[in-house]
């Protein structure tokens, strides 16, 4: 029997690789982009909350690179992945400063750090400026995703 001609599949039958592409290129951006953050913040002993705004155009390029449909369904997912990073690197910045305090590994300590705990430092460790660059970042990732 030949091959099925592109013509002849459904039309779902085709979208799914192309989807599952376009999130593993967005996934795998987002987490080198938090490994990026965390050994920079843990290098210069700061939060570099200023990169959430290089995570914001990083995530609209790789959106547009993947050919994601542009639109407010783009935007919102540009939105979400920046928060992703942002989360994410908060987290891995406080666990990586609990775990050489501790002894931990990196991945020990995050696996270890509760929720309440992680509040409390990210609140003491994020300052006004950090705050804004992550609103700013959060915006930047609505208006670049579009």
């Amino acid at each position: 029997m030949p091959p099925a001609s592109p013509d002849t599949l459904p039309p779902n039958a085709t979208r799914w690789p192309t989807r599952a592409l376009r999130l593993l290129m967005l996934s795998g951006a987002c987490i080198g982009f938090v490994v990026v953050w965390v050994v920079l913040a843990w290098s210069k002993n700061s939060q570099c909350g200023w990169m959430a705004l290089l995570a914001a155009l990083d995530v609209a390029w790789i959106l547009r690179l993947s050919g994601w449909p542009a639109g407010t369904r783009r935007a919102a997912i540009g939105v979400i992945a920046t928060a992703g990073i942002v989360l994410l690197a908060n987290w891995f910045i406080i666990a990586v400063h609990l775990g050489e305090v501790m002894g931990l590994d990196p991945f020990g300590s995050a696996l270890r750090l509760g929720l309440q705990h992680a509040w409390t430092l990210a609140q003491l460790a994020n300052g006004g400026f950090e705050v804004t660059m992550i609103g700013l970042g959060l915006l930047l990732a609505a208006i670049a995703s579009r």
